[in-house]
């Protein structure tokens, strides 16, 4: 049975709508899509650490629940979780604030059992951080040669946009790792100062990997791939939108599902997949993204993951 072994920070999200908060979930970009894959059956670990304290037990609790395998989660003693406020506006987007102290960061794990086609999520600054970088490496070559899909989701947030030299040849290496990247159009202004898909493509991505996908909010999801292959994906409009803070992460989740539920295996990716198999892979990533923009949390609801269970 292919398994989805995601490598992030967690956090908690305390969400406020004007100046008043209206709830605290657990969170971090790939805790989000492994809660999401965990309620939708797919079999998921995670490999994270977490702080020694209520918010980190809530934390490991919510993974568990979820059918997710915490055993990789670690617990420092003195350490303390980290804290995120987002601030919905009138579109209902998220504007962040972040309390967490990267330098601080621990990272101490044992590698989980990694089979050919299992997926790894990485991503964000996790997956950057200078402090931990070498145990992220270990661990992302370790899977690499063991035969899994590797899916590099770029998430730069603006508030590292100071450390965007210094952190450039970790963004090369996790390009380099990548079998598929995703990142968004706010994520390339930040790092590269460019809004266009083919732009960033040609001149950033193309040479590192071949197979990218970049989203732009309620804008289409541009698609390149190998053999000059292109397409455009509109994003259906909706008037139920709660909050769009796991929109990114669900829509992560649901190719990584796509990839399972239509039995993609990296020989495939490599050979190069046809445009029915990237329209369904697609597909699955905006209905996943398009659920879990109907409440405040940053996961699909149980009730889509049961609809979506296919074992």
């Amino acid at each position: 049975m292919r398994k989805v072994i995601g490598i992030g920070e967690t956090v908690l999200d305390i969400i406020f709508k004007g100046d008043n908060p209206i709830g605290a979930v657990p969170g971090g970009s790939a805790y989000n899509a492994i809660i999401s894959l965990g309620r939708s059956g797919i079999n998921t670990t995670f490999i994270s650490e977490t702080g020694n304290d209520r918010v980190g037990e809530r934390i490991i609790g919510f993974l568990k629940d979820n059918g997710v395998n915490a055993d990789n989660v670690n617990v420092f003693p003195d350490s303390k979780s980290p804290l995120s406020l987002a601030f919905l506006n009138d579109n209902n987007d998220a504007e962040y604030i972040f309390y967490k102290d990267h330098p601080h960061d621990q990272l101490d794990f044992s590698f989980p059992d990694v089979q050919p086609d299992d997926i790894v999520l990485f991503g964000s600054y996790y997956a950057l951080n200078p402090v931990i970088r070498p145990q992220v490496k270990g661990f992302l070559d370790y899977a690499k040669a063991h035969g899994a899909i590797l899916y590099y989701d770029v998430n730069f947030r603006p508030s590292h946009k100071t450390e965007v030299v210094k952190l450039t040849p970790n963004l090369l290496e996790n390009l380099e790792f990548a079998d598929i990247v995703r990142g968004s159009n706010e994520d390339f202004n930040v790092l590269y100062k460019m809004e266009d898909a083919d732009k960033v493509y040609n001149a950033e991505i193309s040479f590192y990997c071949k197979r990218f996908i970049y989203t732009q909010g309620a804008r289409p999801v541009e698609l390149r791939a190998e053999r000059k292959y292109r397409k455009s994906y509109p994003v259906e409009g909706t008037t139920d939108i709660v909050s769009t803070i796991g929109a990114g992460d669900n829509f992560n989740a649901g190719f990584i599902y796509g990839l399972i539920r239509y039995g993609i295996t990296r020989e495939m990716l490599e050979a190069g997949l046809s445009e029915e198999q990237w329209d369904s892979l697609i597909a699955c990533a905006q209905k996943f993204s398009a659920n879990c923009c109907k409440d405040i949390y940053n996961y699909v609801s149980k009730e889509f993951g049961k609809e979506m269970a296919f074992r």
